[in-house]
């Protein structure tokens, strides 16, 4: 599977997105050894874009160094947990200050992406709504004027996204998904934190519920293939 274009990203990056995409769905099992030369092989790459792209996964906490080498960890019930507690914390601290900080055009590029996500629900286009996804919600943090909780936000985005995606391929109809969105941010334009805060957590425990039947699935289905 070599990688042929940097598509504005480095070779890393792409390495770390590709072993992200298999460890999150399952196909990379918890005690696979990562063998720098072997990987540097399959995505023909030289050996310094998969030494960054082991860091970078490991920092996210995907895999594991030991004294053998590098092995993977994946994501287990209590990661999921763990991910999207830290994520309500960052994130109803973001929306917060944006709330504050927002100017009366501060929210447009917000319903773009819900625009985006509509658009992509009546297309069906997975892929795309996730995207659309993560860039409305980064944008609480872009407007909350606060870098290093944007910076927390940045290490932890591509495991999101990968998540979203799995999550995404067992969504029958993105549609509901992106009202729910828009409700969110009808909310955070009226201006009403409190009401946004409890929207925004409510709709992240339905995230959070729904990666974790995704995930079930998808490792039932990794098992049999």
């Amino acid at each position: 599977m070599p990688i042929t274009s940097l598509q504005q990203q480095s070779l890393g990056d792409l390495v770390a997105h590709e072993l992200r995409v298999l460890i999150v769905s399952g196909r990379l099992r918890p005690g696979t050894h990562l063998v720098e030369g072997a990987l540097a092989e399959q995505y023909d790459v030289s050996r310094g874009p998969v030494r960054d792209a082991l860091r970078r996964l490991e920092a996210e906490g995907l895999v594991e160094a030991r004294r053998r080498g590098v092995f993977v960890t994946g994501l287990t019930e209590e990661d999921v947990d763990e991910l999207y507690t830290l994520r309500e914390s960052l994130e109803t601290l973001a929306l917060t200050l944006a709330i504050g900080r927002a100017g009366p055009g501060g929210w447009e590029p917000a319903e773009r992406f819900v625009r985006d996500m509509r658009d992509a629900a009546d297309r069906a286009a997975g892929g795309d709504f996730a995207l659309a996804d993560l860039e409305f919600h980064s944008q609480f943090y872009v407007l909350s004027g606060h870098r290093r909780l944007l910076a927390v936000w940045e290490q932890y985005r591509p495991t999101f996204g990968v998540m979203l995606d799995v999550t995404n391929t067992q969504d029958v109809d993105l549609r509901p998904s992106a009202e729910a969105h828009a409700d969110l941010l009808a909310t955070a334009r009226a201006g009403d934190v409190e009401h946004a805060a409890t929207t925004l957590r409510e709709h992240l425990l339905g995230a959070g519920n729904r990666l974790r039947s995704a995930l079930r699935s998808a490792r039932a289905a990794a098992d049999q293939g």
